[in-house]
């Protein structure tokens, strides 16, 4: 969220109070993210202590604190892990927000500073730590499960059918243009998703814990050199590929080619059999998700302010040379290989 939710400083200091027995000496908001229900604020205690402050809007599932906290009690270094309110839970309340704290990690993401040789490593090595790790029932029981489910595709294809509708502001219809432009390299990306998940829902592949959403920024460097992998909003059982379609998938990491961020990475992973299948249904079925949660968010509304204009960045980001469909489409035309 980009520009600051409406919502008083004075109710986060009542809440951090009240739930963690804080006092605040001072809350500034930090404008970062593309998701428009996530604020996030870095809070100083009285003491000097500085904190994270993650605000949670929506649906808010329980699991995406309680697995962090467990991975973190499991040894799993890159994971932040939230921290307890005075009741032992893992997140208070605050207006319409949950409201998540967090220890203060000085550091970058991914998008701004380059990942070193031994980050890629260590990426790797956490990542393959979670793909195998034994997760209790109590916490897996709450995880959702792939279905390879149509529902996004089936809203691109909705919005593409409508493209005709009346629209009020310039970013809307900068979209509507472009959209209209690529319908049907649109529909193509549909198609194929479709065309992979039903090959998928044939043959399903071991499921395993994944983050899901394993972008450059959530991935973040703190000034110490430290790795760590965040925003644990969204876990899912599935595949590995769910996870590794973002290693070499142009998502957003820099200063490094397509082979040398898969080599570096997998380094640390260690050697695995990738299925192609689920990595280029991974790919389309990503670009179909972004394109049909940016759709709603700007065909359906004229709120957001300054997140709008990044959403439509996005949006376009993905038809660039060398971006998300250039590497679902290389995905999608090599034979089984292995990281060997």
């Amino acid at each position: 969220m980009l520009e600051k939710p409406d919502l008083r400083d004075e109710e986060i200091f009542t809440c951090l109070h009240a739930g963690y027995g804080m006092a605040v000496a001072q809350v500034a908001f930090l404008p970062l993210g593309a998701d428009q229900n996530t604020a996030v604020y870095q809070v100083v205690a009285d003491d000097g202590t500085p904190y994270f402050l993650k605000l949670r809007k929506g649906v808010f599932d329980e699991t995406s604190v309680a697995l962090p906290r467990f991975l973190s009690d499991q040894g799993i270094k890159p994971i932040i892990a939230p921290l307890p309110t005075k009741t032992g839970q893992l997140r208070a309340d605050v207006d319409a927000f949950k409201a998540i704290l967090y220890p203060f990690v000085d550091g970058r993401d991914g998008y701004d500073i380059a990942l070193s040789a031994r980050q890629w490593r260590e990426f790797g090595a956490a990542l393959k730590q979670i793909h195998t790790l034994d997760v209790p029932a109590t916490l897996t029981n709450a995880i959702r499960r792939e279905t390879y489910a149509p529902r996004w595709r089936e809203t691109v294809r909705m919005f593409l059918g409508g493209l005709d509708a009346v629209v009020d502001d310039p970013v809307t219809v900068e979209l509507v243009a472009f959209l209209q432009a690529k319908r049907d390299e649109i529909l193509f990306l549909v198609q194929r998703a479709e065309t992979l998940a039903y090959s998928l829902q044939r043959h399903p592949p071991e499921l395993v814990l994944c983050h899901s959403d394993l972008h450059a920024g959530n991935i973040l460097i703190g000034e110490d050199g430290a790795f760590y992998i965040v925003d644990w909003d969204d876990p899912i059982l599935a595949p590995k590929e769910r996870d590794l379609m973002f290693i070499g998938g142009a998502q957003g990491f820099i200063s490094r080619g397509v082979e040398e961020e898969e080599r570096l990475f997998y380094r640390g992973y260690g050697q695995t059999e990738i299925d192609p299948v689920a990595l280029a249904y991974y790919r389309y079925a990503r670009i179909v998700e972004d394109l049909a949660i940016y759709c709603e968010e700007l065909l359906l509304t004229t709120e957001g302010g300054e997140d709008r204009a990044q959403s439509l960045h996005y949006v376009k980001s993905n038809f660039l040379p060398g971006g998300t469909i250039d590497m679902a489409r290389r995905s999608d035309q090599v034979p089984q290989y292995s990281t060997a």
